[in-house]
């Protein structure tokens, strides 16, 4: 299972309802990991609204060096130190080794705990896997923003369901033999070879892509195919020449034209107090549409 939480939904200037964008990716498989997707200013103090910890919090993945995207980062690394954090924290970004140094370099840190940044390729076509644990992989992919920007894949592991009827059609028992047949794709069982789609179904695993600030573009659409949730750049309610970022209408073009099955716009301009207007237009090109709020919080379970 997944749970998402918006810490922020805000583009460029906070607002008395919206904060800065700040997205955290729960994840509920054999242990629980929580991801942060960008960390803009006053995330440490959503965290503790929200009733998540940062603590928790192993990986940050930060879509574009804008100070409304990472400028939380420096209170928030600071307050974990104080909080006697031992364990690393990874930080993932375009140009990430330049701009965490920059950071660490900033006031008397005095760090208990090692940061490591990651670089993530900000050019190009290329989908780049940049990150893997046996329940899940990262994907990135470059978008369309004014300064180098990335799109973020979360995508969890398909996995093998024993179909009991096939191991009785096949004269087999449940055993210990089963788990070296998940682990490995084949087992012996009685001096028999068996595979394991022989006897089991594959369960496909939840996809959820994280645009970042971008306009309409080719990279998008193709990394976020057949995603079960896309949460995308969502500034506008009419598209606008200067800014690097999508309105209502193209968002839910591509939400479409990658065959999603829920979109939910955010990085909302301050201008719009009321989003019915927004939430309308993007309908009537995709139906399952939503705008996030700060606190919204969604839920996603493996069928």
């Amino acid at each position: 299972m997944i749970i998402i939480t918006f810490l922020g939904t805000v583009s460029g200037i906070p607002s008395a309802q919206r904060n800065h964008p700040a997205i955290v990716l729960e994840y509920f498989g054999e242990k629980k990991h929580t991801l942060l997707f960008d960390c803009g200013e006053g995330t440490q103090k959503q965290f503790m609204v929200s009733g998540i910890s940062f603590m928790d919090v192993d990986k940050i993945f930060i879509s574009h060096w804008h100070a409304d995207h990472f400028s939380g980062l420096i209170p928030l690394i600071q307050t974990m130190s104080l909080e006697k954090r031992t364990r690393e924290l990874k930080i993932f970004g375009p140009e990430a080794e330049r701009f965490v140094s920059n950071i660490l370099d900033l006031g008397y840190f005095g760090l208990r705990f090692p940061v490591t940044a990651i670089n993530v390729p900000f050019e190009g076509e290329k989908i780049s896997l940049i990150d893997e644990t046996d329940e899940y992989q990262i994907f990135s992919v470059p978008v369309l923003h004014t300064v180098p920007s990335v799109a973020y894949c979360f995508k969890e592991k398909d996995r093998w369901s024993i179909d009991v009827k096939k191991l009785k059609e096949l004269g087999l028992k449940r055993g210990a033999w089963l788990k070296k047949l998940k682990k490995y794709g084949k087992a012996e069982y009685k001096g028999k070879e068996v595979r394991i789609e022989d006897v089991a179904n594959i369960k496909q695993g939840l996809k959820v892509v994280y645009s970042g600030d971008t306009k309409p573009c080719k990279n998008i659409v193709k990394i976020s195919k057949n995603a079960d949730l896309l949460i995308h750049d969502g500034t506008f309610l009419e598209e606008e020449d200067t800014k690097g970022h999508a309105d209502v209408k193209q968002a839910a073009k591509i939400a479409k034209q990658a065959g999603v099955k829920q979109l939910i716009l955010t990085h909302i301009s301050r201008r719009y107090t009321d989003t019915k207007e927004m939430e309308k237009e993007a309908t009537k090109i995709f139906k399952d549409t939503s705008i996030a709020y700060d606190f919204m919080k969604i839920k996603l379970k493996r069928k």
